[in-house]
């Protein structure tokens, strides 16, 4: 059985996951850790990753990302794999991931869901053959209200799945409001709508003469993203230093 530590347990997703994990066999929470100490728990919370004394065999982030850190500092001094789930990495974050990644296991996804990967494939496949035909790209997310970063990592990411599959690359366009200008062949324009309780819609859009193809992803509770976090904690337990993703999981 993989014994987990959710670094992030008292956040929406941290205790979605561990009530996932009751239902499981295979992988139980033997530790939190959450900035407030708050516990709700039977297995002991602490407000610090470096001063949690249970033994583990990696650790599921859904925090925060002023956190990451001094996750990743206690992860690497632990010798602890960590899936890192929190999106919204500032470059310097992203570099610091990549270092300790040489030292541990470092599984890093911008999205968990198995759906959300399996369209990054796809994406990649069918991206040239249509930029190539003169389709432009255009991709809209939606989240909840509550929502920090935008756009949203799995948004990027759809982007760099896209960009990462064609001979000249794109440019990304966030805003068009400060320029009168027919809109240019190679740019994918990624727009965010913040509302309400959306878990989060993403939709890709191939837009040709006389003809649209949509790639369409909807996430209508969190247990998807938990799931996948799950599979990648089992995945990752006992596995060597170096970067992961999740297609690594779900191939």
């Amino acid at each position: 059985m993989t014994k987990m530590i959710m670094h992030g347990c008292n956040g929406r997703m941290g205790r979605a996951i561990v009530e996932l994990t009751l239902s499981d066999p295979d992988i139980e929470v033997v530790a939190g850790v959450d900035a407030y100490g708050e516990n709700n728990y039977d297995f002991p919370v602490f407000d610090s990753l470096d001063k949690c004394d249970v033994q583990a065999d990696v650790v599921v982030d859904f925090s925060n990302a002023s956190a990451v850190e001094g996750l990743l500092k206690a992860c690497s001094e632990k010798k602890l794999p960590v899936v890192l789930c929190t999106t919204g990495l500032s470059d310097e974050q992203l570099e610091l991931m990549k270092n300790t990644s040489r030292d541990i296991a470092v599984l890093k996804s911008a999205n968990m869901s198995v759906g959300i990967n399996t369209l990054l494939k796809v994406l990649s496949e069918i991206s040239p053959m249509l930029a190539a035909a003169g389709f432009d790209i255009e991709i809209v997310e939606k989240h909840h209200n509550q929502k920090l970063d935008s756009p949203s990592g799995t948004a990027l990411a759809l982007a760099d799945s896209i960009n990462d599959s064609l001979e000249e690359k794109y440019d990304y366009v966030y805003d068009r409001s400060t320029r009168r200008e027919k809109r240019p062949k190679k740019e994918i324009g990624i727009s965010a709508v913040r509302g309400g309780t959306i878990v989060g819609d993403h939709d890709v859009i191939f837009a040709g003469t006389d003809e649209v193809i949509t790639l369409s992803h909807r996430a209508y509770s969190r247990t998807v993203f938990g799931k996948g976090a799950i599979e990648a904690a089992k995945f990752l337990s006992g596995k060597g230093s170096g970067m992961y993703d999740m297609s690594d999981v779900i191939k």
